[in-house]
């Protein structure tokens, strides 16, 4: 008997035991299912969307109720701050005004007046003194000085005080006593004549207090926040006397309240608070209630809406975690870093060079110069360019400009030191052969904060060199000594920088002739030497409404005219013979690289630097009253009162680009110049040494004369004595700097001020002498001046006995 086998379900077989009827009935299940959860989806989303836009909108509510509360303490704080200045300012010039008519009344007390005009001597001013002095009330100190103000043309300003000597120099115009200073710390100062009945000036005189009552005065203003400072104006920048109230706050944006008889004035700065959005209270408060009230309401209905919608109750929905939770996790993908091709092949070249250390005499105070070929070469330059963009680096900067002059090694080593750069990771913007002012001006317009420009200045044509920029600071000293350490150290950083060209050019003429457009038309004989400038002087000249006579304007490395070196006379001598068969006003001249400028006249007169300097304070003294004016160890004696009686600040300082750069910098001076032919404006510029900027100023002042005078005319106005041009006596490599050490130790010149900033001046009622090691190049450097040629022959013979005291095998060119 056969027995049939029953087959029997298994448990995983979804389809066993069930009718073939029920598949219709499934799949319909799952459309439903499907539909309600899309349904329920959209309801989820929904009612996310309005709680998301509810809390966006208390919060926003909650935020503008708190601008405006802010709006509220502001205007209530900013006006306690303004009644608090004012009142301020009023107990001020009271005190002033107290004050000065106590000074007044004793300058011309008749008795005074007759003691000096009887006699004027040290010895009666003295006496006078002492008289003053018991006639004004709490005067703390009263100095009367000659009628010519010898003390100040002829006295040590770092002694006497520059401050001083500017009030004194500006009671020169005064015939009154003049307005209330601090000349001095905690001091409040008057200065005025003391004249005659024939009007004639006697003497000076300055009366000092103490300016504690000043003091008082800010100190009982009630500022409970917010800041006021009492400020003094007389110097380029304001400076602050006193403050009171909150100290990282600054007031030098605010024109103040000005005291009466005096430079002060009082200056506030609001309160420190969060700036609110909107300074309408009324709105704040408006948008305030708005947004709340609408956030409110947005979050009672969102329930309602998601039910209406289909959504499923609000305890139902799954948590963010559990969501988060229930997604398949990321896949980890692994990252290939790939090298481009060029980056592979510019890794592989510098790994392929072994550059020597450079030389360390190359590394000089204000810049790298030394021999194509021999101390520089294209491994020096490369290496230079590893240290400047590590340097670069370390100021977490990442862009360079680099420009080079005319000279035929200029594209091998700006080619070695644009691979340098890049091999630390820089960027670099290659703007070609330009003069050195237009790569300072590119990294301006560019926003890059840095540049190298590769130049040997006014060297002979087997020099070059670098000038370099870090941040818009020139390097110099010891932060040149560091490029020379990281090579020896080896301590460079690793990147791989890129290269574009860029004509910058065009935007430099461009940005000078928006400035500066002459009222006539002087015809200029530009000679730039075969230098580099001959690509962008003559194109100023013309843009400025000038007519060019270019001379030597052909950029030729081998200079195969004359060197480019306007500080020697025989220089200028085909600029001087064109000037003249030309008839043109002026004949301006260049240096190699462009930043130096030479003048002479039709008469063949070579107007020295510091008497273009002279020009050129008296034009930004007009516009900036005080201001600061910079100039080297070998300028004229004439320019510091020049300077003081134009109301401004003479300050001497070391030769050198870099050096007086930096000095600007300290100071905030306004203007800066050399003997060597470097101008520097900060004013309407950059603060840069630029010859062909320098060049458009000049013809501005000499064009736009209001009394129409020729150019002759305008120099002559100018102090002019008998001097020496730079004169040089050569020596052997690195023996200058210590010559100069000993001559300092050991040489004596009598009834001489000595100044042993840069070398050794001696400075003389009559005149000057200066020795002092050049940082460029292996001389020692003299220059002499004086009032007529037997003070200056005096002079010379005074240095010549010293010179060879300390060394008698010199052999002197004077």
């Amino acid at each position: 008997m056969t027995r049939e086998r029953q087959q029997i379900p298994m448990d995983n077989d979804p389809t066993a035991g069930k009718s073939s009827n029920a598949q219709p009935v499934q799949a319909a299940a799952r459309a439903v299912r499907a539909r309600f959860s899309l349904r329920r989806g959209f309801a989820a989303v929904a009612a996310d969307l309005v709680l998301a836009l509810a809390t966006l909108l208390v919060l926003f509510g909650l935020f503008m109720g708190w601008q405006a509360w802010l709006t509220a303490r502001q205007a209530s704080a900013s006006q306690e701050l303004i009644r608090a200045k004012q009142d301020v300012a009023q107990q001020i010039a009271l005190i002033v005004a107290d004050k000065r008519a106590q000074v007044v009344r004793a300058l011309t007390q008749p008795a005074l007046i007759a003691q000096l005009a009887a006699n004027d001597d040290p010895q009666t001013r003295a006496a006078a003194s002492q008289s003053i002095k018991a006639e004004v009330k709490d005067a703390d100190a009263v100095t009367l000085y000659s009628a010519q103000l010898n003390e100040v043309l002829h006295g040590n300003l770092q002694r006497f005080g520059y401050a001083r000597a500017a009030q004194l120099m500006s009671a020169l115009s005064d015939d009154d006593v003049g307005p209330a200073q601090s000349p001095a710390a905690k001091t409040l100062s008057f200065a005025g004549p003391i004249t005659g009945p024939d009007g004639k000036v006697l003497a000076y005189a300055t009366v000092d207090f103490r300016d504690s009552p000043l003091r008082v005065a800010l100190h009982s203003a009630q500022v409970s926040s917010g800041r006021l400072d009492l400020r003094q104006s007389n110097k380029s920048g304001d400076i602050v006397l006193d403050s009171v109230g909150e100290s990282d706050l600054s007031t030098a944006d605010d024109p103040g309240v000005p005291v009466e008889h005096s430079l002060f004035r009082v200056a506030s700065a609001p309160p420190s608070f969060w700036l609110p959005i909107t300074q309408s209270f009324v709105t704040a408060l408006v948008l305030a209630l708005v947004t709340f009230l609408v956030g409110i309401a947005l979050l009672w209905a969102r329930p309602r809406l998601r039910a209406r919608l289909g959504g499923a109750p609000l305890m139902d929905e799954p948590a963010l975690a559990d969501m988060l939770a229930a997604a398949p996790p990321p896949t980890k993908q692994q990252e290939t870093t790939v090298k481009p091709a060029a980056q592979k092949e510019a890794t592989a070249a510098m790994d392929a060079h072994d550059d020597p250390v450079p030389d360390h005499g190359i590394f000089r105070a204000y810049d790298i110069r030394g021999v194509v070929g021999q101390t520089l070469t294209e491994g020096v330059a490369r290496q230079l360019g590893r240290a400047i963009g590590s340097a670069v680096r370390d100021k977490e900067l990442t862009e360079i400009v680099v420009g080079r002059d005319g000279r035929l090694s200029g594209p091998m080593l700006s080619g070695a030191l644009i691979e340098g750069l890049r091999a630390a990771g820089v960027d670099v913007i290659d703007i070609g052969a330009v003069p050195t002012p237009v790569s300072y001006f590119a990294a301006f317009q560019l926003n890059a904060g840095s540049c190298v420009s590769v130049t040997g200045s006014h060297n002979p044509p087997d020099y070059n060199g670098f000038k370099v920029v870090i941040g818009g600071e020139t390097l110099a000293e010891d932060a040149i000594q560091d490029l020379y350490q990281r090579i020896v150290e080896g301590r460079f950083s690793e990147g791989h920088g890129s290269v574009r060209q860029y004509d910058i050019t065009g935007e430099y003429i461009e940005r000078i002739a928006s400035d500066i457009q002459t009222g006539r038309a002087l015809k200029v004989v530009v000679d730039c030497g075969n230098g580099i400038a001959g690509e962008t002087a003559p194109g100023v000249v013309h843009a400025i409404g000038c007519e060019p006579i270019p001379l030597y304007c052909e950029v030729d490395g081998n200079f195969p005219n004359h060197h480019p070196d306007p500080s020697e006379p025989k220089n200028l001598a085909d600029l001087i013979l064109t000037v003249k068969k030309t008839g043109a006003d002026i004949g301006l001249a260049f240096d190699g690289d462009g930043d130096r400028l030479g003048v002479v006249t039709k008469d063949g007169e070579i107007i020295y630097p510091d008497r273009v300097l002279m020009l050129f304070a008296q034009d930004v003294l007009t516009r900036n009253p005080g201001a600061t004016i910079l100039y080297d160890v070998k300028c004229t004696g004439h320019l510091q009162p020049l300077i003081l009686k134009a109301g401004g600040s003479p300050l001497m300082w070391k030769t050198g680009h870099s050096l007086i750069k930096a000095k600007m910098k300290e100071t905030g001076a306004q203007l800066a110049g050399e003997m060597s032919g470097h101008f520097f404006f900060r004013e309407r510029w950059y603060g840069f040494d630029d010859g062909v900027y320098a060049a458009a100023r000049l013809l501005e002042i000499l064009a736009d004369d209001p009394e129409g005078r020729t150019p002759e005319q305008i120099f002559a106005t100018l102090p002019k004595g008998v001097s020496t041009p730079e004169l040089h006596i050569p020596m052997q490599e690195g023996q200058n700097h210590p010559f100069i050490a000993r001559f300092r130790e050991r040489a004596q010149f009598d009834g001489a001020r000595l100044t042993t900033i840069d070398g050794l001046r001696a400075d003389w009622p009559d005149g000057w002498g200066l020795v002092r090691a050049s940082n460029t190049t292996p001389v020692l450097v003299l220059r002499f001046d004086a009032d007529n040629a037997e003070a200056l022959k005096r002079i010379q013979d005074a240095f010549r006995a010293q010179l060879l005291a300390c060394d008698n095998t010199l052999t002197l060119p004077f």
